[in-house]
Parts: C-alpha cells; sequence; structure tokens
C-alpha cells in the first residue's frame, strides 16, 4: 500500500492545491479527499481530517500539517521538491510552520480559489 496524502475535498484552495501537487509533485503517494478516502483504513477520524492535512505510510506514524506537506515533498521522485521538504522540517521553519499553516487554514475561503464553502465550521477546532 502507497502513502496517502488526504486533504479536504469540499474546500476549494485546498482541491487547487492538491490539483498543483499532482500536477507539480512527481510522488507515489495516493493524494485524495478526505470525502472520498476510507478514513478507518488509514487510521484516520473526519475530525481529525477536518483539523488538517493528513500523510499516512503503513507502519508510520500518520503526519498531519505541515509535517504532511513535507513528507510529501521529501517523498517527491523529483530531487528539486525533497529538499523543499527537508527545509520543512528545518528547527526555525518547523518552529514556524504549524503557525503559519493555522493561518491559512484559518483564511483559506478568503484565499486564491477559496470560496465560502472552504470555511471552516465555527465548532471545529482550528488547526
Amino acid at each position: 500500500m502507497p502513502a496517502t496524502f488526504v486533504y479536504d475535498g469540499d474546500c476549494a484552495f485546498c482541491t487547487r492545491c492538491a490539483e498543483f501537487l499532482r500536477r507539480r509533485v512527481p510522488t507515489d503517494a495516493e493524494i485524495v479527499p478526505w470525502q472520498r478516502a476510507d478514513l478507518p483504513a488509514l487510521g484516520l477520524t473526519r475530525e481529525r481530517c477536518i483539523e488538517a492535512v493528513q500523510y499516512v505510510v503503513p507502519g508510520r506514524p500518520v503526519l498531519a500539517g505541515p509535517d504532511a506537506i513535507a513528507a510529501l515533498l521529501r517523498a517527491s521522485r523529483s530531487a528539486a521538491w525533497r529538499p523543499v521538504g527537508g527545509a520543512l522540517g528545518l528547527p526555525g521553519v518547523g518552529f514556524a510552520a504549524w503557525p503559519v499553516y493555522r493561518l491559512i487554514a484559518r483564511h483559506r475561503h478568503r484565499l486564491p480559489g477559496g470560496t465560502a464553502a472552504c470555511a471552516l465550521p465555527p465548532s471545529t477546532p482550528r488547526p
């Protein structure tokens, strides 16, 4: 079973980002919206997927948010993307990655490609 990168398929901004990954980042990972994924088989919950993107590799801990993005980039078949993924894990960058990810997640409905449907529900814990 290959790695799986799970994103919010109801969010236009997230979907555009996933399409970018599919087109530009050569990877063996399956990139799938959580709404079409077999979440129990992946060891995920709906709540976890609403909070952040997820990267699942069988036999390894599940990674979320910027850690998931970094892992996907590090696993790329392209030598150009692997260092970008590695840079996301550097101490200073990694420290800032989660706050930046949370900021983007909170405002994704206002970003290019975003729509009102992208807004996180008010009762959902913010990533």
